[in-house]
């Protein structure tokens, strides 16, 4: 027996694929496809979520802007440019002093693109019946998980 995929809820083997409480042998599979299911609210909070995340990482970029270019408008009305210089090289190496810390808010968007933004759901036919699954928001586990199935029939479909 080869194991394809395992996690708490999946397991797909040389023989069956168990998901959900339920077990279908390969053997017994004729064709396996997936969906995309009805949005749920977790998968709608995820992109909620994805729009406030890049909001917040682009308004202190255009603050900056706008900030650095009144200074210079301002800079040149007074003819004071010693200090509008002073002051851009100060929030220069501020700026460059926080980069490091933007590694936690890009890894979570990161991770919440490969989650996906839609439900997905593994179908299967076997005995003559169509039956879903496993429905998931978690594109990444969805991924691996179809890619094992098909691995698993189209291995036993060559030692038939």
């Amino acid at each position: 027996m080869t194991l394809y995929y395992r996690d708490d809820a999946v397991q797909v083997t040389s023989e069956s694929i168990r998901a959900g409480g339920q077990a279908v042998r390969i053997a017994d599979v004729t064709y396996v496809w997936h969906a995309r299911g009805r949005t749920t609210l977790a998968v709608r909070g995820r992109v909620l979520g994805r729009g406030v995340l890049v909001l917040l990482l682009s308004l202190p970029p255009l603050v900056a802007l706008v900030c650095v270019v009144s200074l210079a408008w301002s800079a040149q009305d007074r003819g004071n440019w010693t200090l509008a210089l002073l002051v851009l090289a100060a929030c220069a190496v501020g700026a460059l002093a926080l980069v490091p810390f933007l590694e936690v808010p890009l890894g979570w968007l990161d991770r919440s693109y490969e989650r996906g933004s839609r439900v997905h759901e593994l179908w299967v036919q076997h005995h003559g019946r169509e039956e879903m699954l496993l429905r998931t928001p978690d594109a990444l586990r969805f991924g691996q998980i179809y890619r094992a199935v098909q691995r698993a029939v189209e291995q036993h479909g060559e030692y038939r």
